[in-house]
């Protein structure tokens, strides 16, 4: 029996997981061993169906190091389309609820299979804050949360950027007690950017 489904959507990969199909608990040590790319099944997370609590299903979304996410754009769809074509539901339109907030999920089809997936993820909600100081230098950036946060970071030039080493730094900063993405921006053109996460 097949205890996971495993999924991508614009690069980032989770693993979809049923808990009543599990003969294990997903504790915080079993989803680091699950996620690791060189000991276990690899990936960005895992994806838990849980009660919906007013709304229509519930997803957990549990990062590699075992904490819990708030919300995920990616994870979110990649988890409609699991629904609906593991026959959960027939419904090409239903809410979920997620720890950052509930959202609404719109799936348009081709040759019977899920082609599109479009979550209504809410309102932007901006911080207060422009600057944060790390390695003692002011960094400019842009906190923002549609119910999970993120830290954008406008560089002048993307590959001069220790995209692993400064990461984390924003990441953990005591600006973002519960941590956040990290993005850093090269603005190309007012069509065109470039960015790493």
């Amino acid at each position: 029996m097949t205890h996971y489904v495993r999924s991508h959507g614009l690069a980032n990969d989770y693993i979809v997981m049923d808990p009543k199909d599990l003969p294990f608990e997903l504790t915080p040590d079993a989803v680091r061993l699950i996620c690791d790319r060189n000991r276990g099944v690899g990936s960005d997370g895992i994806l838990v169906v849980s009660p919906g609590q007013g709304a229509d299903f519930g997803v957990r979304i549990l990062n590699p190091d075992g904490s819990e996410a708030e919300k995920s754009g990616n994870g979110v769809r990649i988890f409609a389309k699991f629904l609906r074509e593991h026959g959960y539901t027939t419904k090409d339109r239903f809410t979920l609820n997620t720890l950052g907030g509930r959202v609404t999920c719109a799936l348009e089809h081709e040759a019977g299979r899920v082609a599109q997936i479009t979550v209504d993820m809410g309102r932007a909600r901006f911080d207060d804050f422009d600057t944060i100081e790390v390695d003692g230098k002011q960094i400019e950036v842009t906190s923002v949360s549609v119910g999970n946060p993120h830290c954008v970071v406008i560089v002048p030039d993307l590959s001069k950027v220790d995209v692993r080493g400064f990461g984390p730094k924003i990441e953990s900063h005591k600006a973002f007690p519960n941590r956040t993405n990290v993005q850093f921006t090269q603005i190309i053109s007012h069509q065109k950017m470039k960015i790493k996460i």
